[in-house]
C-alpha cells in the first residue's frame, strides 16, 4: 500500500519517501513515525503511542519526540508555524492532516490526482527552489564530438553510469537522468538549468572517439554562479565497451566527490552562526576531521554533537564524531581512555543503527568499533558494505585497509590503499593514506618502504604518533641506529608515555607475530618497556 499526498508518495514496502520520483533521505525512525501518522490519520495519535510504535515502548526525552516530529515536517515541507499536514494537539498528541490518497500495488492506478501530476511533471519543473537541505547537482547529457551518430549510446551510457554512482552518495541530492536528459541536444546556460532542475552544481562534458581510443572532458559548474570548480580529462580504448564505462565513471566520481565537498564546506562557512542547519554544522566538522590536527579534532567534535542535537537520525554525524575518538587514541590525544573509549564506542554502534544504507556512517563507525572493541573482522565487514553502496568513497577504502593491515593482510591492505589514491589523488586526507601504505608494509616486512610512506605522512602531519614509531621501529630493523634513535626522539616528544606495554591497548594488531615485530623495532631504537 503506497500513500500519494502532494507531490509525495510515501512507499511502505520499499521503506521510501520520494518527492516527484526523487527520494527524500530520512532517518528510519522518522519514516516509521510519518507512516505511523498517516497510517492513523483519522484520529490523534498519542505520544505514548508514539513511544510503542516507533521506539518500541523504550523511555525516550519530550525533546528526542519533538526533534522527529520537526524532521517528519521538514522532509514533507511543512513547520511548526504552518502545521498544514502534521498538527500539534495540545495535551493530546499528533495527527497527520493532510489529504491522502491511497493506492495496492505499484502497476494498479493510483487515482486520478497522482497521475496528473505525474503527466504535469516536466512542466512542474520549472524554477524549482533550490535544495537547501543537501547540495543538488544534475549531470547533463555529454556532447558527441565523434562525427559518428552511432557514437551516442556510448555517450549516454557513460553519463547514466556517473548519475548512477552519484546516486550512492547519500549526502549529495542527484536529479534523475531522465530529467537531465530533457536538455539533451540543447544550447544550454548553465545558471538556467540550476534554476529549472534547482540544484546547485552541473556536471557536463564531451566525448571524442578516433579509432579504437576515445577521449572524455568532464567540468564541474557551481550553477548559482557559473563559477568552474573543477576539469579534467580521460582517456582509455574501447576494447571493452563496458569496462572502460565503469572506469571513467569510477574517475569521474572519484575525482568531483572531494570537489563537491570543498565547495560545500566553503559555503557553510560562509554562513552566518545562527542560520546553520545540522547538514552544515556537519561540513564544519569535516572540514575540521580534514586537517588531523589535535586542535582542529577538538573543535570538530562539538560541531558533530551539534549536527547531532539538531538531527538526532544524522547517521553520519554520529560516525564522524566517533572517529574523532579514534584519532585522539590512536595519536596519544585521549585524557580520560575509559571515558571517552565508552563515548566513541557509544557513537559508532548508534551510526551502524541509524546508517545501515549510509556508506560515510558505515565507515567511519566500522573503523571505530575495529580500533576500540578490537573486532577487526567486524569492522571489515561493515565497511565493505560501505563500499558496496558507494564504491566511489575513497575513505572506505583506505580506513578498510588500515584495518586489513592491523589484521594481517597487508597486500589487501596495498591494494585498498592504492585504489583510494587512484579515487581521490586530491584527497585532503591524503596522509591518511600515505600512514596506512607505511603501515602495511611494515608488516609485509618492506622497512624501506615503510620509512618512505611514513617521512610522506609525517611531512604532511607531522602530529602522527604512528609515522613516528614506524620510522623508529623500521630504521631499526633495517639496520640504522642512528636514524632509529632520532625518530624515537620524536616520538618522545609526541608522546612522551609511550611504552612497550602500552602498543597492544595502543593498536589493535591481530598478529602475535606483527605485535612482536612492531615491539622489537621500537624496543631497538630505545623505547622503555
Amino acid at each position: 500500500m503506497q500513500f500519494a499526498f502532494g507531490d509525495y508518495v510515501l512507499d511502505p514496502e520499499r521503506r521510501e519517501l520520494t518527492l516527484r520520483a526523487q527520494v527524500v533521505t530520512i532517518g528510519p525512525q522518522v519514516f516509521d513515525l510519518l507512516l505511523h501518522l498517516i497510517g492513523n490519520r483519522d484520529r490523534v495519535v498519542s505520544k505514548d503511542e508514539l513511544l510503542q510504535a516507533v521506539w518500541g515502548g523504550r523511555i525516550v526525552s519530550e525533546s528526542t519526540i519533538t526533534s522527529h516530529i520537526n524532521a517528519v515536517r521538514k522532509a514533507i515541507g511543512d513547520n511548526g508555524d504552518e502545521q498544514r499536514l502534521v498538527r500539534t494537539i495540545a495535551r493530546k498528541g499528533f495527527r497527520f492532516v493532510g489529504e491522502v490518497e491511497q493506492a495496492g500495488d505499484a502497476r494498479q492506478p493510483i487515482g486520478s490526482g497522482v497521475l496528473e501530476r505525474a503527466a504535469s511533471q516536466s512542466t512542474e519543473l520549472r524554477s524549482v527552489p533550490l535544495s537547501a537541505d543537501k547540495p543538488s547537482i544534475t549531470v547533463l547529457p555529454f556532447q558527441n564530438l565523434s562525427g559518428d551518430p552511432e557514437q551516442e549510446y556510448f555517450a549516454d551510457g557513460v553519463v547514466e553510469d556517473i548519475i548512477a554512482a552519484l546516486s550512492r552518495i547519500r549526502w549529495l541530492f542527484v536529479i534523475a537522468r531522465n530529467s537531465s536528459f530533457a536538455f539533451k541536444g540543447q544550447a544550454v546556460d548553465v545558471k538556467e538549468i540550476g534554476r529549472e532542475l534547482g540544484v546547485r552544481y552541473v556536471l557536463e562534458g564531451s566525448v571524442r572517439k578516433s579509432g579504437n581510443k576515445v577521449r572524455i572532458t568532464g567540468q564541474l559548474i557551481d550553477a548559482t554562479t557559473g563559477t568552474h570548480l573543477w576539469a579534467e580529462r580521460f582517456e582509455g580504448l574501447l576494447d571493452d565497451i563496458f569496462e572502460l564505462q565503469d572506469r571513467i565513471a569510477e574517475s569521474v566520481v572519484g575525482a568531483i566527490a572531494p570537489q563537491l565537498e570543498r565547495a560545500e564546506i566553503e559555503r557553510a562557512k560562509r554562513k552566518p552562526t545562527e542560520s546553520l542547519d545540522a547538514y552544515d554544522y556537519y561540513l564544519r566538522g569535516t572540514a575540521k576531521l580534514h586537517s588531523g590536527t589535535s586542535d582542529a579534532i577538538e573543535a570538530a567534535l562539538p560541531l558533530f554533537y551539534k549536527a547531532i542535537e539538531l538531527d538526532p537520525d544524522f547517521a553520519s554525524a554520529y560516525g564522524m564524531a566517533a572517529w574523532c575518538y579514534v584519532w585522539r587514541k590512536v595519536n596519544g590525544w585521549m585524557v580520560d581512555h575509559p571515558r571517552e573509549i565508552t563515548e566513541g564506542i557509544r557513537l559508532a554502534r548508534l551510526a551502524v543503527e541509524l546508517g545501515r544504507d549510509d556508506a560515510v556512517a558505515l565507515t567511519r563507525a566500522g573503523h571505530a568499533l575495529g580500533h576500540f572493541t578490537g573486532d577487526l573482522d567486524g569492522g571489515i565487514a561493515l565497511i565493505d558494505r560501505a563500499v558496496l553502496l558507494n564504491p566511489n568513497l575513497a575513505p572506505a577504502w583506505f580506513l578498510g585497509g588500515f584495518l586489513r593491515a592491523l589484521n594481517g593482510e597487508p597486500a589487501s591492505a596495498l591494494e585498498h590503499f592504492a585504489h583510494a589514491a587512484r579515487l581521490s589523488p586530491l584527497d585532503p586526507e591524503m596522509f591518511r593514506v600515505q600512514l596506512g601504505m607505511a603501515l602495511a608494509h611494515f608488516f609485509a616486512g618492506h622497512f624501506d618502504s615503510a620509512v618512505a610512506w611514513a617521512e610522506k605522512a609525517a611531512g604532511n602531519l607531522p602530529s602522527l604518533l604512528v609515522a613516528a614509531a614506524l620510522m623508529a621501529a623500521s630504521h631499526a630493523l633495517a639496520g640504522r641506529p642512528d636514524e632509529a634513535r632520532r625518530a624515537m626522539e620524536r616520538l618522545h616528544a609526541l608522546d612522551p608515555s609511550m611504552r612497550i606495554a602500552k602498543l597492544r591497548d595502543w593498536l589493535p594488531i591481530h598478529r602475535p607475530d606483527d605485535l612482536a615485530r612492531f615491539a622489537d623495532g621500537l624496543r631497538l631504537a630505545g623505547l622503555l618497556e
